[in-house]
C-alpha cells in the first residue's frame, strides 16, 4: 500500500508535483481551498488520477506547515517573476496594457 508521501514528489527545481505528474501541487490545494471536491479536483486535472489527488490532500493536512510555507515561496516567486515582467515588457504589451488601463480593463 502506498503512502500519502508517495503521492508528492519535488522536482529538481524545488517544485511540489503530485505524484509522476507535471501538475503542481500549488492547482490542487488552490482547489481545494476554493471547496472543490477530490472528483471535481480530478476532473479538471486528468492527468491526475483521482487516488494521486486524494493522496496530495492528504499530503497536505498531514503536512501543511510544510506545504504552506512552501506555497509563501511559491507565492512570493511568481510575484517577483511579475514584477520582472512588467519591469521588461515589450512595447506591445506596454500598449497592451495602456489600452486596458484606458478602457478600465485589467488589474484592481
Amino acid at each position: 500500500m502506498a503512502t500519502a508521501a508517495e503521492y508528492v514528489t519535488i522536482d529538481e527545481h524545488g517544485v511540489m508535483r503530485v505524484g509522476s505528474t507535471h501538475l503542481m501541487l500549488d492547482s490542487i490545494i488552490a482547489s481545494f481551498h476554493a471547496g472543490a471536491s477530490a472528483e471535481t479536483i480530478a476532473q479538471e486535472f486528468p492527468s491526475a488520477s483521482l487516488e494521486e489527488i486524494y493522496g496530495a490532500i492528504a499530503y497536505y493536512r498531514g503536512h501543511r506547515e510544510q506545504v504552506d510555507a512552501y506555497l509563501t515561496r511559491q507565492d512570493e516567486t511568481w510575484r517577483q517573476a511579475c514584477e520582472a515582467s512588467e519591469r521588461t515588457a515589450t512595447p506591445v504589451v506596454a500598449r497592451l496594457r495602456a489600452e486596458a488601463a484606458r478602457r478600465g480593463i485589467g488589474r484592481s
